[in-house]
């Protein structure tokens, strides 16, 4: 008997025993309700995979498939969330403290067979199942046998094994996916299969995913299917040959790579085909995974992969600390060990990995997350383990994908989902997308002409912007060899347009301060970061009621837990041709930092541009070295590398209309301004204030 027959009788085995559960007592009413809600899932899931196999796909009208999709989610959707055991503190409610949180996980854990169901990963669907079962069975002897619950901590361990007996397992097909590496084990769908073998004329293939689909990714992939060619071949070339040049202007050798990673949401698949077509003439094999939805893949808040519509972010939210129930040094070294393993197995696969090839998406609904004290959390101690744990992880990852060696490419466009204005909007992204990168060049090159005889800068606010920073800039010692800042035109960060640096710390101190902004999918209202020698001091914003409330809010998603951060990058943005359009179209709160970032004078808090790759040589157009590459933090690489790199890196933009003055200052004190009253004032960029004018 091989591998594959054994999984099909264990799965056989445990839907037999999963099919028994809802009809079954066992003394608490409660519980019961909650095994069966989890049971009757896991009989859809059968049921699906029954579908599937009998081509349901294929021969099943649209409207089936819409309502097959519709109930996968049907209980985190928020019109159902509140009475749905994915949801923490209805859970707690219904199941008490002790139990509430870990069963929530538990479900939530369930949920990620969707995504293993369609691929045909039946492992994956196996394990999960018998977990459930497990735990199922290990409620009823303690109450039929002992005469009481079992305990939230025995429920933990059960849990606890489960993560660290599959590391293994998750971690061989996660890093399989993500380097491309064939299996034929699988016998689902693949994303490539669906790019290039549907018929993107009728969106029923976006229901062969398995993913949420919602109105707006229906939207965008008819939206799509009626544009002319030559439009839809604009769109991937400027993507393509983004990735392309981002190796060519590092003098990374391209031919040495022999795949490419999509990552990109549902509804863009005709954009997708014609790149996977560009990516082949280069000599690549384009691959895509999907975006981590079991706590074994180190699920959180971003969408790593292909995804479809998220059915409900503050289910997401409610889950992103689950780790918390299982992390520890042992789980954490089991994890690094498996994971060394992974790559050591597919080194190949990972070294022949271009880096991904990334299509952003901007103008989804606002979300304001909601915190709440049933949900798990991290333990200040697992909270510094979690950042150990991602540093070593990082640095095994580069091991085997070294960072001299890929890059990678982004681009944005907006959904439906932004409302009226979307068809609009999306032409101006395209024009924004496909701006004259020589024209920028020229005018970047006349802002890093006069920041690098600058020994600081100062930026100040205004219109109520309470900005008030002075930024120590790197010392050249061959002005004619030498420059501070990169001269950033479109190739890895589409659209054109900023002039960056890594700031010197030591003397960079002040206030920064936006009045709203968004930040990796979150709103921040009011947000102010105070440095002092160039690390972050204090910090606030206005999003909920309490001063501790928002201080946690920072920490977790801006901080990653941290204690503090540098400011790992200073950059002014050019493009006032996307700023112009948004402020047009009133959707500046709705755009994505890549595009964000380029709509004034930005500061990343975390790592440089460059981490760790701050000893390759990068050059400007004009042929001069970028030589603030690093700073005091990254600087400990070679002494203490473990101290070097937070891992994250986060834009801060203050928009043009709250920019004040941006003023170079030279060592005798005097003074270049660059930019005032949101305007550029130094003699050479005045094309920039052209789009304003108009």
């Amino acid at each position: 008997m091989n591998d594959l027959d054994i999984l099909q009788e264990r799965y056989t085995l445990v839907m037999e025993r999963i099919r028994q559960i809802p009809g079954e007592h066992f003394g608490d009413a409660v519980l019961e309700d909650y095994f069966g809600f989890c049971a009757e899932f896991l009989i859809m899931m059968d049921d699906t995979m029954q579908f599937l196999a009998q081509r349901g796909l294929e021969k099943a009208p649209v409207e089936e498939l819409k309502r097959r999709n519709h109930a996968l989610y049907k209980d985190i959707l928020p019109d159902h969330y509140e009475e749905s055991y994915g949801n923490p503190a209805y859970a707690v409610n219904r199941l008490g403290e002790e139990l509430g949180a870990k069963l929530s996980f538990l479900y939530a854990e369930l949920r990620s067979l969707i995504g293993f169901v369609y691929e045909g990963k039946l492992e994956d669907v196996v394990i999960r199942m018998e977990l459930f079962v497990e735990v199922y069975a290990a409620f009823c002897y303690a109450l039929e046998e002992e005469g009481e619950l079992l305990s939230g901590e025995e429920l933990r361990k059960i849990l606890y094994w489960f993560v660290s007996d599959y590391a293994d397992v998750a971690a061989e097909r996660r890093i399989s996916e993500q380097v491309g590496a064939d299996d034929s084990f699988y016998q689902g769908i693949t994303a490539i299969g669906v790019i290039m073998e549907s018929d993107l004329t009728d969106v029923r293939y976006l229901y062969q995913y398995g993913e949420y689909v919602s109105d707006s990714e229906l939207e965008m992939a008819g939206f799509l299917a009626k544009l002319p060619e030559e439009t839809i071949a604009g769109m991937a070339d400027t993507y393509s040959e983004g990735y392309r040049i981002g190796f060519e202007v590092t003098g990374k050798d391209l031919s040495k790579k022999q795949t490419v990673g999509l990552y990109y949401q549902l509804g863009f698949e005709r954009m997708m085909r014609r790149a996977v077509r560009n990516f082949e003439k280069m000599g690549l094999k384009a691959i895509a995974f999907r975006r981590a939805y079991s706590a074994l893949d180190n699920k959180g808040l971003g969408n790593s992969g292909f995804y479809g519509a998220i059915p409900n972010r503050q289910f997401d939210y409610d889950h992103k600390d689950d780790n918390g129930l299982f992390l520890d040094k042992n789980y954490v070294n089991r994890k690094l060990e498996v994971t060394r393993t992974a790559y050591e197995k597919y080194k190949e696969q990972a070294r022949g990995y271009g880096g991904p090839a990334v299509v952003e998406t901007f103008g989804e609904a606002d979300f304001n997350p909601i915190s709440k004290k049933e949900a798990l959390q991290l333990t200040p101690e697992q909270k510094s383990l979690w950042v150990e744990y991602r540093s070593q992880a990082g640095e095994l990852q580069r091991e085997y994908i070294p960072e001299d060696e890929r890059s990678f490419t982004i681009i944005a466009f907006p959904v439906p989902e932004i409302g009226p204005v979307f068809q609009e909007l999306f032409q101006e992204t395209i024009r924004i997308n496909t701006l004259d990168y020589m024209c920028y060049r020229k005018v970047q090159q006349t802002l890093i002409d006069a920041l690098d005889t600058a020994d600081y800068c100062e930026i100040k606010g205004c219109n109520g912007n309470k900005t008030d920073l002075k930024v120590n800039l790197y010392k050249l010692a061959d002005p004619e060899k030498e420059t501070i800042f990169e001269n950033c035109v479109a190739d890895v960060n589409i659209p054109v347009g900023e002039v960056f640096t890594s700031p010197v710390l030591e003397g960079t101190e002040g206030r920064l301060h936006v009045s709203r902004v968004f930040l990796n999918g979150l709103e921040y209202r009011e947000l102010e970061i105070t440095f002092e020698n160039g690390m972050i001091r204090d910090y606030s914003c206005a999003n909920f009621a309490t001063e501790e409330e928002n201080r946690k809010f920072i920490r977790d998603n801006i901080l990653y837990h941290h204690e503090t951060l540098p400011m790992g990058e200073f950059a002014i943005g050019t493009n006032t041709v996307a700023y112009v359009a948004a402020r047009r179209l009133g959707v500046e709160a709705k755009l994505p930092i890549l595009i964000a970032e380029k709509m004034g004078p930005h500061f990343a808090v975390g790592d440089t541009c460059y981490s760790h790759v701050e000893d390759v040589k990068v050059y400007n157009p004009d042929g001069k070295e970028i030589v603030a590459r690093a700073n005091e933090i990254s600087n400990l690489r070679r002494t203490k590398p473990g101290a070097a790199y937070f891992n994250c890196h986060t834009d801060i933009t203050i928009p043009y209309d709250e920019l004040g003055e941006l003023t170079a200052v030279k060592k005798d004190g005097s003074r270049i301004v660059l930019i005032r009253e949101g305007r550029f004032v130094l003699p050479g960029c005045e094309e920039l204030n052209k789009a304003f004018e108009k």
